[in-house]
């Protein structure tokens, strides 16, 4: 999926991953945060809720903004958007199986298998479907 860098909402999400990786998570919440504020768009609301769900306290909190983060990228016309599919169930598969929730897990791991010819063939593809199918294997062998 094609992201303007200077789209205003992914500067703040950019800038929110620099603090980031400066171990700064309080300040690049709030610019997470400050990006879902003043997001406009279904694309840009997308964005930051997907960052937004980087840095919940509890599971239950980030699987929430992981689920508002996959039904708006749901909501993004194009087979570009496709490809974070993947990502976004892995994320929401996780949190259910934390939960112990392991039929929902292993129903969102499906979802992201199903998505996974999207991904580009590259570390970033492989290193979700190897999560992916990873977490099928836990979860089927519990």
């Amino acid at each position: 999926m094609q992201i303007d860098p200077e789209n205003h909402v992914n500067k703040l999400c950019g800038q929110g991953m620099l603090l980031e990786g400066e171990g700064k998570p309080n300040e690049a919440s709030a610019l997470f945060h400050q990006a879902w504020d003043e997001a406009t768009n279904t694309t840009e609301k997308f964005i930051a809720a997907h960052y937004v769900a980087r840095h919940q306290q509890s599971v239950a909190d980030k699987l929430k903004w992981d689920e508002t983060a996959l039904n708006l990228a749901l909501g993004i016309e194009g087979d570009e958007v496709k490809a974070v599919y993947p990502s976004l169930y892995l994320n929401i598969a996780k949190c259910h199986e934390d939960l112990k929730n392991l039929d929902k897990a292993l129903e969102n791991y499906q979802l992201g298998l199903s998505f996974t010819r999207f991904l580009p063939d590259d570390g970033y593809g492989n290193m979700i479907r190897a999560g992916i199918n990873n977490g099928i294997e836990r979860v089927s062998i519990l």
